[in-house]
């Protein structure tokens, strides 16, 4: 594994085509590997009280995840996602996030237009990811931290962004480090490295944490009417913990945060990189994804982007079937977590036949399953957004087939936030733009980390649509 750790997910794949569950024997415990939806049901939903994350993946995970929602089980799994359902629900966190999509989507475009006007190429994948990261930061904390434009973003926003990224590539690298306890316990190498990326991470969290409750508690002696919105999660879960603070401490919300942080910035960041990519790949989408937005939209020939994006209203964006389809291609074929497992908490025997032992690994592979004949059909390798639409009408599949967004009782509850976000996103860059890959004879490859990253960018040309 070692050895191929940089083409680990095609690996998957072809583990998967020859058996759609197989075992991996290690001393004192076994390891299954499956592309198989019944199994995965099977372990994410019928049998969801004899599977956790367990005990190594936590300790994996926790020096940056903390005691976040994806890191943790149990009560304080319960506590967190019954307190986010809540907030993810609510109208003004919907309405709150898509100012927020609409109004980085403008500055995206204003960025791509001055790129396209003086016909030098551009990186997809940085200008993408800055994005995602402004707008789930200002959805998060309620601060502009404006990776995007540069301007009024200070050292420690530019060191936070970066410790961010780093630590999520060195906390997966665990996984194939056999050595890393060992570094952790000496503060060498990786691990050195490591934890001052996190020093990093929770120095910046932590001071916006303590300036979010001195804004706060400043309004306490204003009138209601006066008050500003509460809008962002942080603020929502400082209201939240008056009720418990004892439970809910600042340790307890910079984990919640940060977690929401890594769950949006990345997956949604990542995943429309290879939506651009696929776009240029297949110029005849591309187009029909135009003339699908030029449809659902009532725009003038002499729209701004801020005028287009304020038109992207909920039944606008919608409309947008073939769109929402082209995404949900794009994460069949590049999901935004390629790979992901549970640990079993006592015996059991899966739906196959095959037993599990107490501590043996299940783990299913995300990014093989898109490829696989007997789920897609002998198509399952091209990429194809009408296998998706039912008379133009969008259709779900299965969860425990098309795994990208989890499923069970730990399903995604972002996934609504996040096609809206990637939709506003698409929409605004795809009415504005033609986009053609700067070198059409290089195929995009991953960088083998936790999400679904592209290795060394995405270098495209972008061309107004008025030419």
């Amino acid at each position: 594994m070692l050895k191929n750790f940089d083409r680990l997910f095609d690996e998957h794949v072809e583990y998967a085509l020859a058996h759609r569950t197989s075992r991996i024997l290690f001393l004192g415990h076994s390891e299954l590997w499956t592309s198989d939806p019944e199994v995965i049901e099977h372990i994410l939903k019928t049998s969801f009280s004899k599977y956790s994350k367990g005990a190594f993946n936590y300790s994996v995970m926790k020096d940056l995840f903390g005691d976040g929602i994806f890191a943790t089980d149990g009560e304080k799994w319960r506590h967190q996602r019954k307190l986010a359902s809540h907030e993810f629900s609510t109208k003004v966190l919907r309405e709150f996030s898509s100012v927020v999509f609409r109004t980085n989507a403008t500055k995206l475009a204003e960025k791509i237009s001055s790129a396209a006007n003086n016909g030098t190429s551009i990186d997809m994948q940085d200008l993408l990811m800055k994005t995602t990261m402004d707008s789930i930061f200002k959805v998060g904390f309620g601060f502009e931290l404006n990776t995007l434009s540069g301007s009024g973003s200070d050292e420690s926003s530019i060191q936070f962004s970066n410790a961010f990224d780093e630590a999520n590539s060195l906390v997966f690298h665990r996984y194939v480090d056999i050595f890393w306890q060992l570094k952790r316990y000496f503060n060498i190498g990786s691990e050195a490295k490591l934890r001052r990326n996190i020093q990093i991470i929770d120095d910046f969290v932590m001071k916006l944490i303590h300036q979010k409750r001195e804004q706060m508690n400043g309004q306490d002696n204003v009138p209601p009417n006066k008050q500003r919105a509460r809008e962002d999660i942080l603020s929502r879960f400082i209201m939240q913990s008056k009720t418990d603070p004892k439970t809910m401490n600042d340790r307890y919300l910079r984990d919640i945060v940060l977690n929401f942080l890594i769950a949006g910035k990345d997956t949604t960041g990542n995943t429309l990189t290879w939506f651009f990519y696929m776009l240029c790949k297949n110029p005849i989408v591309q187009n029909k994804v135009e003339l699908e937005i030029n449809e659902s939209v009532q725009w003038a020939e002499k729209d701004s982007a801020d005028d287009f994006t304020a038109r992207l209203n909920e039944g606008a964006i919608e409309k947008m079937h073939y769109l929402h389809a082209a995404i949900s291609e794009t994460l069949r074929l590049y999901p935004a977590v390629p790979v992901d497992g549970k640990m079993a908490d006592e015996d059991d025997i899966l739906p196959n036949g095959y037993r599990v032992m107490k501590g043996d690994g299940v783990y299913y592979t995300i990014y093989a399953m898109g490829r696989m004949t007997y789920l897609w059909g002998e198509d399952a390798e091209d990429f194809k957004p009408e296998r998706w639409l039912v008379n133009g009408v969008f259709q779900q599949e299965s969860p425990y087939k098309f795994v990208s967004f989890n499923a069970g009782p730990r399903i995604c509850l972002g996934k609504e936030f996040a096609y809206r976000q990637m939709k506003i996103m698409a929409a605004t860059l795809i009415h504005f733009f033609r986009f053609k890959l700067a070198d059409e004879s290089k195929d995009a490859t991953y960088k083998t980390m936790f999400t679904l990253h592209m290795d060394k960018g995405l270098h495209l040309h972008a061309y107004p649509r008025s030419t």
